[in-house]
């Protein structure tokens, strides 16, 4: 089956290629990667208050899930920006 990629990082970026998987297990373990590889090529986009979703859509079109990232301080912490 074939499943989609979407991003929203403060902008929407729709996958219109997809991957193709062999189950919906498999798409949440490319999911994860794939949210880890973009935090690790642009890790401030998490500093600026923003969440990173990765949502998986199946190919007809039905979402699927959603990995959400992002950081919270906590209170002892202060500002760290």
């Amino acid at each position: 089956m074939q499943y989609f990629f979407h991003t929203k990082d403060g902008s929407t970026h729709r996958d219109s290629v997809g991957v193709e998987l062999p189950d919906k297990a498999a798409a949440r373990v490319e999911a994860i990667r794939h949210a880890g590889v973009l935090m690790a090529d642009e890790p401030e986009v998490l500093w600026d208050g923003q969440e990173l979703h990765v949502e998986v859509s199946d190919e007809h079109g039905l979402q699927l899930f959603d990995v959400v990232c992002y950081v919270m301080n906590a209170p002892a912490a202060g500002d760290t920006k």
